[in-house]
């Protein structure tokens, strides 16, 4: 049964989400991660599977679908 570590609530759904991630300095995104979001408050949470696969991708196991460029703008 799920139970979100954030609000603790119950209710969840499945969805396909993307992530930023920083790996060496570089920014880089991992698309339609399988997730379960929590209804309440939206925390994502991985299985263990997931989490995995999305490490070994993004240190270089794999060659992007594509490369986009990004604004990066610093809060000061």
């Amino acid at each position: 049964m799920f139970t979100c570590s954030v609000c603790h609530s119950h209710e969840s759904r499945e969805e396909l989400v993307e992530e930023i991630f920083q790996i060496d300095g570089k920014y880089v995104l991992v698309d339609r991660i399988p997730a379960t979001v929590c209804v309440r408050c939206g925390e994502e949470t991985f299985s263990r599977e997931t989490t995995e696969k999305v490490r070994l991708l993004v240190h270089g196991q794999a060659k992007p679908t594509k490369s986009i460029p990004l604004e990066v703008f610093e809060f000061v």
